[in-house]
């Protein structure tokens, strides 16, 4: 089977987190996309097939199926446009229907994905506590601007803000022991934040329930932070950059639309890049 490998939110032609693709005429059974993507390798890998006049597709990282996934949604979103040109794809998933628009943007794609309506709601002391732990942070490297919180969109995370980009980038934690904390919580990641100013944020995503240490581009993440920033009224104006990936050497670059609406979708969009296969 024939897997596009792009990098999603790529930093023009640099950068992005790396995502299979593959699009078939039928889903192939769910032991075999999950074989294949632990195969693959990559923290994701979409897999697409049509349905009425759009498209069903799933989610599997190495060792899990996950409800939602930004970047490979952004790199399905690429793959589409190669294959059928610029347009607007509606994508069914597990739990929600959304879409992907795609355009050629000189030698890459720009893309931009519709999430699935968002929410949020106060993180327990108790959870709080133990996930500082995990990194090794106390309750004195937290943002009070931005309270620790469980955010959804589309996928469920955590999300703590740091108030020092030196805090953020001296995240290190245990995989095996993160893996226990998000599975037995129901979390896709935690998210750890810190605002440079009210709309440009750099943030970093341990991915340990995918079995992946970090991911260096997260699209739903992105939104789910995006639609919790909403929700409590930070003055982000509209819209918030993220730069992810940097102390990974993978400098990646998210863009988010906010409306007004509680809960209504977000709209994350950047650039992909197709990656040279061996």
């Amino acid at each position: 089977m024939d897997v596009l490998k792009i990098a999603a939110f790529s930093d023009g032609n640099t950068g992005g987190n790396p995502a299979g693709v593959l699009i078939s005429d039928i889903l192939p059974d769910a032991a075999d996309m999950q074989l294949l993507a632990a195969q693959v390798g990559f923290s994701e890998t979409a897999f697409a097939a049509p349905e009425g006049d759009g498209w069903r597709v799933r989610y599997f990282s190495p060792e899990t199926e996950v409800p939602f996934c930004g970047h490979a949604t952004i790199a399905l979103g690429a793959a589409l446009v190669r294959q059928f040109g610029d347009g607007v794809f509606p994508l069914t998933l597990n739990q929600a229907s959304i879409t992907v628009e795609g355009f050629r943007d000189g030698v890459n794609v720009a893309a931009a994905l519709q999430s699935p309506p968002t929410r949020s709601k106060p993180a327990s002391p108790e959870l709080i506590s133990e996930a500082l732990a995990l990194f090794g942070y106390t309750s004195s490297d937290l943002d009070p601007a931005i309270p620790p919180a469980l955010i959804h969109g589309g996928a469920d995370h955590l999300v703590l803000a740091l108030k020092s980009r030196q805090a953020l980038a001296a995240m290190r934690y245990d995989l095996k022991a993160g893996q226990a904390l998000m599975r037995r919580e129901g979390l896709v990641t935690i998210l750890l934040a810190y605002a440079e100013t009210p709309r440009l944020f750099h943030t970093r995503n341990p991915f340990a329930s995918g079995g992946v240490y970090e991911d260096p581009a997260t699209g739903a993440s992105t939104a789910a932070f995006a639609g919790y920033l909403r929700d409590f009224g930070w003055p982000h104006g509209g819209a918030i950059d993220i730069v992810q990936g940097e102390d990974m050497g993978m400098r990646s670059r998210l863009h988010a639309d906010i409306p007004p609406t509680p809960g209504s979708s977000i709209r994350v969009s950047g650039t992909a890049r197709m990656m040279d296969e061996a």
